[in-house]
Parts: structure tokens; sequence; C-alpha cells
């Protein structure tokens, strides 16, 4: 059944046509003239040859002879192609023209009259992204992207606007070519004016001396050749990513050498990086303390690329109870990856699998004791898998993991996890970032008090990993939370609840309250009392030491120094190191004590020695004290027994550098120094300091006053001094300043001092 010409005056009221009457608006019976409009219908292309002329398909009496171009709806530009097989009154646009400008069959637009002084500019460049017209017929056509470029120019005096699809015959094969990038030079340049660079555009005409650019569509297996092949930046960053917007603090050093070696290479076009032969970075290990942010880190990673969605697996999920399920687990991670690398080769998208506890599944070969080989057989898939005969280009595996050293030496050579980032303890910048983080929506909803200094916080919370300062600012709100809750029968709310703070004492307690895993061992120090100064060579002594602390601690030339205080027992050689280590400042104070160790085994002991030695190349700056040495090493003079593995642990870790931008300060104690010597433990120390005993009287006078043996009473202390003087008239005596103070409260706990102090006194010396 023929259609009639679509009939104005039937939908029309008598208002409208006044209207459409107006002298701007032409009326149905005449051609319309450029800068006229008319209401139009939209019907189907009438012809499928039509369609390859990406025109606008119109019938031959509707429009002058001066009219080239339309705008419909005042939004979208079409050349147009008068014909005789639409219908007066109707415009035939194709499928896909109809979908791009958002038009329904029998839809009613306005439509109006351009010449091409109203086109505005001609394109200097174009950019198109090629693929084939009907989705299901994709195949790895090859296609010669000079001959595209050349049919593309061929549409003189088309006008394309940005995103628009136009419709390419290739050699029987129906082509679709999306507009992705515009650049114009204006009609006034043309005619003679100042020549400008040229400019972004949204739309303008096609001529023939356009430069086209041809790229192949995401989704397309188009092999493109041919020397118009367009050389776009991969968008491997989310266009609308922000760096801050990651809520990660004190990581920029480490994002950006993840950036640099992992992706800086994806940025550039397929074809660029074959020509330099570069293989892309296929692994990235996160290695470092718990709760820095390994975790986070490789979350954000995967959001601000512009990739497949990340595959997240954690280590043990790869397990499995049958034999071979865990291999295929692996096989089946690459899947997706290797389907589409077959697909598209180099176009394809970035496929991310993120490993956490990697060591769960990659330890060292051979190190198992199970008769299985299930491991072994797992870290040899994914070896296969990452860097096999099939080699992919399109992957990325981010694997994380506190225990480096546990995971297979392969999996960490070039081609593989090659980019090995240390995710440490975060510096001061770093805390103050973390802080910010964590107290954004305090701050935003004005609950922080003013006597709140983040970077106060940030001073203070020395060697907090970014877990532990969450912590902190959760404790700090529970401090808030109580003074505002009345404990009565019930727990109830007070009425002040609006006015809460979280103030400046909240957050000190909370540090009181969160201890840092990688900090000082505060509760072991504190048991050692304060230095009594009870002779000129005790303050001598602690000037030393504190020679060495700040040797450490400012010396670039000196990150290890080791020292051993040794002399008589309970001389006070551990409450020297104790002191010291509280005074140092220190992030990290680490006492290896054996008393910690009763029980253990020769080799828990060397595996505790060794852990807190590795748990100090975590930190900046790190004092470790080694206490009462020859009881660690069990030797004992009968028999002369010792453990050899516990000694030999002690003469490595004692004498190992710590790493690049790490320090590290060894304080050792000894009673036995000649043992020592013997076994070449003394010799692995760089320093010796001798502590001194307890051998003048007024050494003894000043601890006894110090250690207040009588109540303000000064007779007391002048008798009890005048009958020690005879006493020690004319002798030789030694005692250790720990065995006097515990005679010294022993005597206090008879009625008589005096007499129970002498007595004890005498028996000793």
């Amino acid at each position: 059944m023929s259609r009639q010409p679509y009939n104005y005056e039937r939908v029309y009221s008598g208002g409208e046509m006044d209207r459409w009457a107006s002298p701007h608006t032409a009326p149905a019976s005449s051609p319309l003239r450029v800068g006229m409009t008319r209401r139009m219908r939209i019907a189907k292309c009438p012809d499928q040859r039509m369609v390859y002329t990406n025109r606008l398909v119109v019938n031959d009496r509707d429009f002058s002879k001066d009219t080239r171009f339309v705008r419909i709806n005042d939004k979208f530009m079409f050349s147009i192609f008068p014909s005789s097989a639409c219908l007066p009154g109707e415009l035939g646009p194709a499928g896909l023209q109809r979908q791009w400008a958002q038009l329904s069959i029998n839809q009613e637009v306005t439509v109006e009259a351009l010449d091409e002084s109203q086109a505005g500019i001609y394109l200097g460049t174009m950019d198109v992204e090629l693929s084939f017209l009907t989705p299901s017929k994709e195949t790895a056509l090859r296609v010669d992207a000079d001959e595209i470029a050349a049919g593309l120019q061929s549409l003189d005096g088309l006008i394309v606007s940005l995103n628009q699809p136009l419709v390419l015959d290739f050699h029987g094969n129906a082509l679709k070519a999306v507009v992705t990038g515009l650049t114009g030079v204006p009609l006034d340049v043309l005619r003679g004016a100042d020549a400008q660079s040229d400019t972004p555009a949204t739309s303008g005409m096609l001529i023939s001396a356009t430069t086209v650019s041809v790229a192949r569509a995401a989704s397309s297996q188009l092999d493109l050749q041919g020397a118009t092949v367009s050389h776009k930046a991969n968008m491997i960053i989310q266009p609308d990513f922000r760096f801050e917007d990651l809520g990660i603090g004190g990581l920029d050093h480490e994002f950006s050498n993840i950036f640099r070696r992992a992706f800086a290479s994806r940025i550039f076009p397929p074809d660029l990086v074959s020509k330099l032969g570069v293989q892309h970075v296929k692994g990235i290990l996160l290695y470092g303390p718990p709760g820095t942010g390994k975790t986070l880190m490789a979350r954000q990673i995967g959001k601000m690329l512009n990739a497949v969605e990340p595959l997240i697996v954690s280590g043990p999920e790869i397990l499995n109870k049958f034999v071979g399920q865990s291999e295929e687990n692996v096989r089946k991670l690459f899947e997706p990856a290797e389907r589409e690398y077959r697909e598209r080769g180099d176009q394809s998208q970035l496929h991310i699998i993120i490993f956490d506890e990697l060591d769960a599944i990659c330890k060292q070969r051979g190190a198992r004791s199970d008769s299985t080989g299930v491991g072994d057989s797992v870290v040899n898939q994914l070896l296969a898998k990452m860097d096999g005969v099939n080699q992919l280009n399109n992957f990325l595996i981010i694997g994380m993991t506190n225990r480096k050293e546990l995971i297979d030496d392969a999996l960490l050579r070039p081609g593989r996890l090659e980019v090995q980032i240390e995710v440490g303890l975060p510096d001061e910048p770093g805390r103050l970032q973390i802080i910010k983080i964590h107290t954004a929506k305090i701050r935003s909803n004005g609950i922080l008090g003013d006597d709140v200094d983040l970077a106060e916080l940030a001073a203070l919370s020395k060697n907090y990993s970014g877990a532990e300062i969450s912590g902190v600012v959760k404790s700090a709100s529970s401090y808030a939370f109580n003074r505002h809750i009345k404990v009565a029968d019930t727990a109830e709310l007070s009425q002040d609840i609006s006015d809460m703070k979280i103030m400046r004492q909240d957050f000190l307690n909370a540090l009181d309250e969160v201890r840092p895993a990688f900090g000082i061992a505060s509760e072991e120090l504190e048991k050692y009392g304060d230095i009594i100064e009870f002779a000129p060579h005790v303050a001598d002594t602690l000037q030393k030491i504190r020679l060495f602390v700040e040797q450490v601690h400012q010396s670039t030339r000196s990150p290890l120094v080791s020292l051993l205080l040794h002399g008589p027992s309970g001389c006070g050689k551990t409450s020297l190191a104790a002191t010291i280590a509280r005074s140092s400042s220190y992030p990290f104070i680490k006492l290896i004590s054996p008393e910690a160790m009763v029980g253990f085994s020769d080799a828990q002991k060397v595996a505790a020695i060794t852990k807190v030695f590795n748990d100090s190349y975590k930190s900046p700056l790190s004092l470790i004290v080694v206490d009462d040495i020859e009881r660690l090493l069990e030797w004992v003079p009968i028999g002369a027994r010792f453990s050899n593995a516990v000694l030999q642990t002690l003469l490595v870790l004692v004498k190992k550098l710590p790493p690049s931008g790490r320090r590290l300060l060894v304080i050792g104690t000894t009673s036995e120094r000649e043992v020592l010597s013997q076994m070449d433990m003394s010799s692995a120390f760089s320093n010796e300091i001798y502590v001194e005993s307890i051998c003048t009287f007024d050494a003894v006078k000043k601890t006894i006053r110090h250690a207040r043996l009588f109540d303000k009473d000064d007779s007391a202390y002048e008798s009890l001094f005048a009958d020690l003087a005879d006493y020690i008239h004319g002798r030789t005596f030694s005692i250790g300043i720990k065995k006097l103070l515990l005679l010294i409260e022993t005597a206090r706990q008879d009625p008589d001092r005096h007499g129970r102090f002498i007595s004890e006194f005498c028996t000793i010396c």
C-alpha cells in the first residue's frame, strides 16, 4: 500500500497554521528556503543503497536548490540527499541516523534549512573508530586504513558531528565509523585571515583536504593496516579519576613508582610499543607490614584503571580438596583474558587479577613437607600462565604479602612479579595525610575540637600503620561517646549530645590505648628503674651511650652501630640500656630478653630473634636491646654448654647492615665478657663500654639517701654512715647497684633498719 503525502491541514489547528504562515516559515506547498523552518515527519530511508551516502534523504520538492543542510530540532545537523523516492513532507534518515539523533518513525520534528555559510567551519582533522555495522558479523578482517580514509574524504561536503556514526562499504562488508574527534578551521581563515592552529570542534564540514585517522573500536576484531591508523593514547586511566579520591595517605612515592613501571607503557598506542619491542609489566608485588594499605592500594588501582572489573582472589581460595582442581582454578582466572586476546590481540582491554595473601599459595617449591605437591603445582601453573609458551599481554597481576621471603624466587624475576614495591610504615607527612582522611567527616561536620592539632598527632604517632591510625581515631571517638552517656540502671544519652566534640585529650588517651605493632616495648622497658648517679662514672657512661644514639640518628655513614655493655652481675647494665632506649625518641625499640624465651627450643629462639631484627628493618630508626646474652646462649660453665644455633644467629644479625634508608642501634649486655670473647661474640659488636659496680663509700651514701632508707631523719643517716665508715675503713669492696638497692629494701622492712643494713652489708662485703 503506497504512502500518501503528509497532510499538515489535518494535524494542526488554525492558530498553528497561522504560526507556520509567518514570514520565517515556509508553507507546505512551497520549497523550504535557507533560514526557514517547517514541521516534518520522520519515515524510513526509502532505499537501502542511500544509507551509504550518510545524508538525510528528503523529497526534492521540499527544499530550495540552495539548501544543502538542515538542522533538526535545533540540535542535529545533516547534509541532505534530495530524491523523489521520499514522499513530500517526510524525512528518510537511515536506522543509524535515527538512533544517533534520537528520532522515531512518524515523529514530528522541526526542520531548519541551512546553506554552506551557516555550517560554520571546515574540518582539518577527523578521528573515527571502525567496526562492523552488524556486531554478529565481526571477524578478524584485514582492513586498509588508507582506503577507509580515502573513502571518507570522498564524502566531500558532508556535515559530521562528534559521536555521529557513518556507514561505509569495504569490499562488500558494511562497516561503521563513529566520529570520535574533530578539529576545525573557520571559514574566515580560508578567506585569507591569519591562520590559527586547529581548534577542537563538535561539528563541521568534511572536505577532501581533511586528515582522517582511523582506529579500531574497542569491541571490534578488525585488523587495521596502513599509515592512517590512529596513534591515539590508550585511556588506561579513568577520565574522571582524581588521585585525591583514592583515600590512601602516605603512599605517593609508591604510587608514582607503580605508575612509572607498570602503567606508563600501556598509555602509548600498541603499534608504537610493538616497534620498541617492549613487553608490558605483567605483575606487581606489594609487600610490607600488616595494616600499611597494601590491599587498599590494590583495590584502588583497580578502580582508577579503565579496565575490566578486577578479579580479587584470596590466596587460600585457590586450593581445593580434589586433585588438579587447584591448578584449574588458576587457569580459570586467566580464561577471560585469553579469550579476549585471541579475538582482539593487542587491542584487548586490561584484565587485572588481585591475589591477597599470595604467600599462602606461592611458597618456595620443595619447601613443603606434604606428599601431594599441590603447592608446587599451583606455583608451576601460575608461572606457565604468566610467562609461558603462549604469552598474553593484556593482564596485570597484583600480589600482596606480609612475607616476601616466602615467595618462590621464580615468581620474582622479570616477566612475572617484576615490580616489587615495599609498602612500609608511613613517615610523618604520610601519617598526617592518613589522619586527615580518617578525620575528614569529623572535621566537615564540626565535631573535631578546636584544641586538636592534626600535625601534633602525626608527630606523636611514630611507627603507626594506617590501620592503627584508623584504630586511634575510633578509640578517640569512643572516649567522646562515653562523655555523653549517663550510666545509671540503664545507659542513656545525655541532653548535650548535639555539642559532642572529640578533644585533644581523647586522641592522647587513644594513642596510649592503641599501641603500634612496630613501636616501643614500653611495658618491658618500664620494669627497669631510673638511673641513680651514685658516682661520676655513671654520668660519663650515659654520655658515651648517648653519643652512639646520636651517631645512628644523625650520621649518614653509619646505618648500623652495635654496643656491648659488660660488667659484673647486677651493676645496672640493663637499666642503663633501658634508660637510654626510653629517652632516645626512636620510633622502634624492642627488648630481646631470656625471660621472654623460657621454654623455647633453639629453633623457636632463632625465629623470635630473627623476627625482631626483621621488624626493625621496616622502621626508619630502630633500637634493639639484647639483654643477658650468655643466658640467651644457654651458657653454663659446667661442661661449657651453649646453643650454637642462637650464637650463629646473633653473630650474623648483629653485624648485618639494615636496608637502604634504615638505621639500627643494637645494645647488648653481658656479665661474662670473657666467655663471649672465646665465642667471637664480643668482636661482633663495634663498641664496648665497661659498667662499674659500687666500690666507694661516697657511692654507697648517695645510693642510701636516694633510696630514702630513713624518713627525713638526718641523725639516723649520720649514725649509719659513721658505722659504715668504721667497717669500710681500709677495706676494698665491690657491690652491684641492684644488690645494694635490694639490701636497702630488706632493711626497710625491719624495725631496726640501722642494724639490719649494717649486718647485711657486712655479710655481703
